[in-house]
């Protein structure tokens, strides 16, 4: 017998099973219901609860069920907690059939209300005696293999896969991975009230644009059939936030969701939360500060100030260190001056069978990406990249005009954040974004591409502004110990189990 035929029968059962719960006069799905204390605050407050013998209710789901001849011992849990309860007739006083009815009708994932007091069993568990039983969501599906013994749960929903797939499921099996997703809820709010003490705008910017830029990605694609437009999701929120910073918004952000249509691995996934702030008036060294600053205080708001990642002790206590691309690039490569030598670069590129097409700047990121970022556990700002890269950031003042002042903050030996001196040199800008468009017609389907909306706004006149964009979901990953992004995303994107 297949598992599905397996579950269809099960659910064939259990609806079996609601029916008799309608018959008997029992409504399995009420509009509400008014528990007087959580599980939490009935665990928490044990001793108080014992000695006043105060009458309370609580819901919550079934997970566990153990019938004694006709009682029932079940566990209910709601959010992090379980509570043990005892049902029997002798306390709810039910007419013998209606209780046969009622314990021979429900099953682990009904969720239930229970009323009555608490009290020690003979085994000196503590536990809530039922005087009333309501049921409050009757459920046909059957859930995972839950099974406890002592507290403990085994054959738990553990598939990583299946969890990601169903996380409803996830959440009920291992309440414990809710945790994650709490800490992520609470890393977004450290980093929206460091921004929001530091005087920051929180702006919020089109997620449907007509052209995609502040990003070298390939988007996704729509049409808006009113319009008869071509619109694309947004890679980036960088140029419409830059147009606040022209238009008088002087210290603005967005922590925003962005879609890229690239591939999927550890540290990507194509939907993915960005926070991106501009501050005009600084530069990338005085947005530089505010983020090492920034990233110490979300960590020591969430863990302390060392945590283990993957096997390395990551210490964020120290100031973070700062090197040049280049430097590390001559320490990796033991090559002087490698960043200018394109024989060099070009020979190293075909030793790691790259592409032989790849333009002089998809070169030294791949190699970069390869050979180097894994290496940079703890917080490293990577300095002056070349000019290819960085089509929106300032020349690199007193230096030749091929290096542009742009730092990535890597952790973890992933890249958590990208920023710029902001270019706000409107000829200079308008000839990068052609050259860019060049890069787009002979293939390179990431290039940028020239966003004329922006350019005049930008003509309007753009003052000095730092700007920085950081992963949110990668800082996630390294505060919660997890080494895969999917774990840090609630609904992380998917193969189709069909395709």
């Amino acid at each position: 017998m297949t598992d599905k035929k397996k579950i269809d029968e099960l659910i064939n059962v259990r609806i079996d099973k609601l029916n008799n719960l309608k018959d008997s006069g029992i409504e399995p799905y009420p509009h509400s219901y008014s528990a007087t204390k959580s599980i939490k605050e009935i665990k928490d407050n044990e001793d108080q609860l014992i000695k006043d013998n105060e009458t309370l209710s609580a819901c919550g789901r079934i997970v566990s069920i153990r019938q004694l001849g006709k009682i029932l011992f079940i566990n209910i849990q709601s959010d992090f907690d379980r509570l043990q309860c005892y049902i029997s007739n002798k306390n709810m006083h039910l007419d013998e059939e209606q209780y046969k009815t009622l314990i021979n009708n429900i099953d682990i994932g009904d969720i239930v209300g229970i009323k009555g007091q608490m009290f020690y069993t003979k085994t000196n568990e503590y536990t809530l005696k039922c005087d009333v039983f309501t049921l409050l969501s009757k459920s046909i599906r059957p859930l995972p293999n839950l099974k406890q013994k002592e507290g403990e749960s085994f054959n738990a929903f553990d598939d990583k896969e299946l969890r990601y797939r169903n996380r409803h499921l996830d959440f009920i099996a291992n309440p414990e991975n809710k945790e994650i997703f709490v800490l992520r809820h609470q890393i977004i709010n450290s980093f929206r009230d460091f921004l929001n003490k530091k005087s920051f705008i929180e702006a919020e910017t089109p997620v449907l644009q007509p052209i995609y830029g502040g990003a070298n990605a390939r988007p996704f694609t729509t049409h808006h059939h009113t319009l008869n437009e071509k619109l694309y999701l947004r890679i980036a929120v960088e140029l419409y936030l830059k147009r606040l910073i022209i238009g008088g918004f002087d210290k603005v952000y967005e922590i925003s969701k962005n879609f890229r249509n690239e591939g999927m691995d550890r540290s990507h996934n194509p939907e993915f939360t960005m926070l991106e702030f501009y501050q005009s008036y600084s530069d990338v060294y005085g947005v530089m500060d505010l983020t090492e600053n920034m990233i110490r205080s979300v960590a020591n708001t969430i863990s302390t100030s060392t945590i283990s990642y993957d096997g390395n002790t990551i210490d964020f206590s120290k100031p973070f260190r700062q090197i040049t691309l280049n430097e590390l690039f001559e320490k990796e490569f033991k090559i002087k001056n490698l960043l200018s030598n394109e024989i060099k670069l070009r020979e190293i590129s075909s030793s790691l069978n790259l592409d032989e097409g790849y333009d002089m700047g998809k070169i030294i990121d791949k190699i970069f990406s390869l050979k180097i970022e894994p290496k940079l556990i703890q917080p490293t700002f990577v300095l002056d990249y070349p000019k290819i890269l960085s089509p929106l950031s300032k020349i690199k003042r007193d230096q030749e005009n091929d290096i542009v002042e742009r730092f990535e903050l890597f952790i973890g030996g992933m890249e958590i954040a990208n920023a710029f001196s902001e270019l706000n040199d409107p000829i200079d800008q308008r000839e990068r974004f052609t050259a860019q468009e060049k890069l787009k017609d002979k293939g390179d389907e990431e290039a940028q591409v020239l966003d004329e909306n922006f350019l005049e706004a930008i003509e309007s006149g753009m003052p000095p502004t730092g700007g920085v964009g950081i992963g949110i979901d990668r800082v996630v990953m390294i505060l919660t110990g997890n080494t895969s992004i999917k774990d840090v995303i609630l609904f992380p994107a998917m193969r189709n189990l069909s395709s």
